[in-house]
C-alpha cells in the first residue's frame, strides 16, 4: 500500500497492516470469548477486601448509577478521530489519508480491547459495588453476572485515552504550527481522565484499574502509531573488491 495523503506525511502503511489488523481483530475476538465465558465465582470465593491494594480499599463497597451512565455518554467522543480524518479528506480529497488513520485507529481500539477483556477474565479482583452491603449497591451486587468479578483493568478508560491520544496527534499532523496543541492535548486527555474518574465514582473500578487502563490505552497508541511512522533514517550498504561497508544518513 502506498503513503497517506501530506497531511499524513509521518505515518505510512505497508504489507505489515495484513498481519497486524488481523491480529489485532484475534485478539479483540479472543478477548470477548473469554468475557463472555466468565462466571460467578462460588459463595464466598471472592477476594476479601482488606487483599485489595491499600488505595483501593476506600472504594470498596461504591456505587452510584448517574456517574455510570455519565461514563457511557461520552461514548461518542471516540468519533473524534475518525470524524478530523474526515474533515481532512474534505479539504484535501484524498480518501487514503481517511482509510489510513481510521485503519491505525481501529486497529488501537481492537488491541486495547482484547487486552483489556483477557485481563479482566483472569478475574484479578471484583468490582468495588461487589462489596455493597446495603442499598442499590447491595442490590447490584446481588444481581451481577461474572463480568463483574473480573474488574482489572478498565475498559472504559482504556478506551478513553487510546481516542485522546489519536485525536490530539491527528491535530498535531493536520495543524503542524497550531497554536491550540497544548489545548487540543490538554482537552482530550482531560476528559478521557474525567471518564476514568467517572468509573471510579460509579463503583465500577478502582483507581488502579483507571491507571492501568489510561497507560493500556495510551501505550497502544504510540506503538501503533510509531510502527507506522516513516523512518527519516536512511541506511546503504557498498560491496567492492576486497572491502565493504555501509553509508548512514539522518
Amino acid at each position: 500500500m502506498g503513503s497517506l495523503s501530506p497531511v499524513w506525511a509521518e505515518y505510512s502503511l505497508s504489507l505489515w497492516d495484513v498481519p497486524l489488523t488481523i491480529g489485532a481483530a484475534m485478539v479483540s475476538v479472543y478477548g470477548n470469548m473469554r468475557y463472555s465465558d466468565m462466571e460467578k465465582p462460588a459463595d464466598g470465593d471472592v477476594k476479601p477486601r482488606s487483599e485489595l491494594l491499600p488505595w483501593d480499599r476506600p472504594v470498596a463497597g461504591r456505587y452510584a448509577e448517574l456517574p455510570d451512565k455519565m461514563s457511557d455518554w461520552v461514548a461518542p467522543v471516540a468519533v473524534a478521530p475518525v470524524a478530523l480524518a474526515g474533515y481532512a479528506w474534505y479539504n484535501d480529497g484524498s480518501v487514503s489519508g481517511f482509510l489510513g488513520y481510521t485503519l491505525m485507529y481501529a486497529q488501537a481500539l481492537s488491541i486495547q480491547n482484547g487486552l483489556n477483556l483477557i485481563a479482566r477474565s483472569a478475574k484479578l479482583w471484583p468490582r468495588p459495588y461487589i462489596y455493597a452491603e446495603e442499598g442499590e449497591g447491595r442490590e447490584a451486587a446481588e444481581n451481577a453476572k461474572g463480568e463483574a468479578y473480573g474488574s482489572f483493568f478498565s475498559g472504559h478508560a482504556s478506551a478513553a485515552f487510546t481516542t485522546a491520544v489519536f485525536t490530539a496527534k491527528l491535530f498535531d499532523e493536520m495543524n503542524p504550527a497550531s497554536p491550540y496543541s497544548g489545548i487540543v492535548w490538554a482537552t482530550s486527555l482531560s476528559l478521557a481522565g474525567f471518564v476514568g474518574v467517572l468509573r471510579i465514582a460509579a463503583g465500577k473500578h478502582y483507581p488502579t484499574d483507571v491507571v492501568a487502563g489510561a497507560l493500556v490505552g495510551t501505550g497502544v497508541s504510540i506503538l501503533v502509531l510509531e510502527s507506522h511512522r516513516v523512518s527519516s533514517k536512511k541506511a546503504s550498504l557498498w560491496v567492492g573488491p576486497g572491502n565493504f561497508g555501509a553509508v548512514f544518513s539522518f
